[in-house]
């Protein structure tokens, strides 16, 4: 009997399958694809290139505290352009969300059928 409703149950998932493979599509459908190309800030550009002009500077004639205000300028860099990043998340709604995995997710449904 044990044998009987194993199979059964497996016969019944399997038919479950099948159906949505073969309402698959063989043909491609067309598609449009939209491209999102984020319009780079001019100030963010200027960032980007002095960072790239640091990076290509000869810094062994530099004398220590010019290395540190290089340094200092690297770092006011890096956090006005992540704040600008995460202003331009927050303003594309794009930023954020909640994440489950998969431990999460079955125990979440466990759950909903011991209480249900």
């Amino acid at each position: 009997m044990k044998k009987f409703s194993f199979s059964l149950l497996a016969m019944i998932f399997l038919m479950a399958i099948v159906p949505v493979q073969l309402k698959a599509s063989t043909e491609p459908t067309p598609t449009t694809v939209v491209s999102a190309k984020a319009v780079v800030n001019t100030d963010v550009s200027v960032m980007i290139s002095r960072v790239e002009a640091i990076k290509a500077m000869d810094k062994s004639e530099l004398t220590s505290t010019e290395k540190k205000e290089l340094r200092k300028e690297l770092r006011t860099i890096k956090s006005n352009l992540a704040a600008s990043s995460k202003a331009d998340l927050t303003a594309t709604g794009t930023g954020g969300g909640l994440y489950l995995s998969v431990g999460a997710i079955i125990i979440i449904i466990l759950l909903l059928i011991l209480l249900l």
